[in-house]
């Protein structure tokens, strides 16, 4: 089992390098960061589960939401000062940014990190975020998906064009490519329980090389990854190959079991977050060590 931490990179945590660096000498075999271009000051979350575990309630984001810097940039900290840790978007919002720069982006980041990049991708969970960054909230999920394969284009041939329903370009260079061949993971952060479920699974089918759900249980997890079996059966894919990453996992008061209870429904790596306030300095992800990278 491999085990990483998901958090907030704002003012008034550690910067990005010292969190990396704490991270690697720590054993944590990933660090990811969350992704909010923007937030509108009047807004709120669309009906769904609502996360308390960081601090979301009344479908209302907590204020150190207003201070996500751009992943891009502080996971390139991260990477001039580490050597072996991932570095994983927690979710990239990706239809919230243009694809021909994010493609290079990515591609950029992989490089600079010698093929550590982890792309975890969503499409957003707040309507009037979506409306400010020019998404249709209702067409996100189309968008991104188109949005991907654009980007895998870029990433894999030595001249893309592109001709679809949101993006058009006529042959173009796209350098530099990714270390990571063909281009680094592509997991698929959403679904889990609820409607959002089988989309989130035939996405990853299609188009994934992994799926990242949020807080899921072993036992609901045992449950999705059969029909996630078979979607890829249908795609003749070949579902052992794809990484199942749980962020946010429902923890038990013996870590040992919590880890043992996740790898026997699937899993191959659990994320916890670590919420600003807790990331002032080393002590919580000292504590998450102990309970769980000593337990692997």
């Amino acid at each position: 089992m491999k085990i990483g931490v998901r958090s907030f990179i704002t003012a008034d945590t550690m910067p990005a390098d010292q969190v990396g660096i704490a991270c690697e000498a720590l054993g944590f075999e990933s660090m990811w960061v969350c992704d909010h271009p923007i937030l509108p000051v009047n807004h709120s979350l669309a009906p769904t589960r609502v996360d308390e575990r960081v601090g979301i309630r009344n479908h209302q984001m907590p204020e150190y939401y207003r201070g996500v810097p751009d992943p891009f940039i502080v996971l390139t900290q991260a990477a001039a000062v580490t050597r072996r840790i991932k570095l994983g978007t927690g979710i990239c919002l990706v239809p919230e940014r243009e694809p021909i720069a994010m493609a290079k982006t990515v591609a950029t980041l992989d490089w600079c990190s010698q093929g550590r990049f982890l792309f975890g991708i969503g499409a957003g969970g707040i309507p009037l975020e979506s409306e400010v960054m020019g998404v249709e909230y209702r067409r996100r999920w189309p968008k991104t998906r188109e949005y991907i394969a654009v980007m895998k284009r870029l990433w894999t041939e030595t001249e893309s064009s592109f001709e679809g329903e949101f993006v058009r370009f006529v042959p173009v260079f796209c350098y530099p490519k990714p270390v990571q061949k063909p281009h680094p993971p592509i997991i698929i952060g959403a679904g889990g329980i609820g409607p959002s479920s089988m989309r989130a699974l035939r996405d990853t089918a299609a188009m994934g090389d992994g799926w990242g759900p949020v807080q899921v249980g072993p036992e609901e997890l045992r449950s999705n990854l059969i029909t996630l079996r078979e979607l890829c059966e249908q795609a003749s894919r070949d579902w052992r190959k794809l990484e199942i990453t749980i962020f946010s996992p429902i923890e038990q008061d013996d870590p040992k079991r919590t880890i043992e209870d996740y790898r026997d429904a699937g899993a191959h790596r659990l994320v916890f977050m670590v919420i600003p306030p807790l990331l002032k300095d080393k002590r919580k992800l000292e504590e998450l060590a102990r309970r769980y990278v000593d337990n692997v």
